[in-house]
């Protein structure tokens, strides 16, 4: 009968000192693994005593218990599923070959090269502009939330440039 109850700790003293820990540690993994597979087999029930004390026994002892666990659990993860086949190309759609391809990829390359190089361009214009910006200050801006507005517009370019070379780098990464 597997009960559990209250579980008393007791400091670890090895019962075989001179034994290499590590043997010892092998073997306590060993038997947890088989009293766990015996376990993940047995009905499991949660019954409360005539204390009120909740008990979690293998065992339905009384009236007041009911079942938690009645499957085997599988430790396993399910299979991973094959992926979709490929709908065929309907018989007149045209189809492209290879060298053709691969030119239409490397003219993609190219333009996203260049777009990423003019971005990181408008984006350096876009930081000196706002570090101008951060270095004037107007006699009418004695509130600091004025300054702030006034930058804002300056900070959301140089946001958007940050965010298109980003985008722009992803697509380079899923190129073929």
């Amino acid at each position: 009968m597997l009960t559990v109850a209250r579980i008393r700790q007791r400091p670890y003293t090895c019962p075989m000192r001179n034994e290499a820990p590590m043997k010892t540690a092998s073997l306590l993994v060993s038997a947890a693994l088989l009293l766990a597979a015996g376990g993940a087999q047995a009905q499991i029930f949660r019954c409360t005593d005539t204390e009120g004390n909740t008990v979690i026994s293998n065992v339905q002892q009384g009236k007041n218990c009911k079942k938690v666990a009645t499957d085997p659990v599988s430790s396993m993860p399910p299979p991973k599923a094959a992926p979709a086949p490929r709908a065929p190309s309907p018989s007149g759609f045209p189809r492209v070959d290879d060298a053709t391809q691969k030119a239409r990829d490397g003219d993609r390359r190219r333009i996203l090269e260049q777009e990423l190089a003019s971005e990181q361009k408008s984006l350096e214009e876009a930081r000196k502009e706002l570090a101008d910006q951060e270095a004037v200050r107007n006699g009418d801006e004695r509130n600091y939330q004025k300054v702030l507005d006034r930058l804002q517009p300056y900070k959301d370019k140089a946001q958007l440039h940050e965010r298109n070379i980003e985008a722009i780098r992803k697509e380079l990464a899923n190129l073929r």
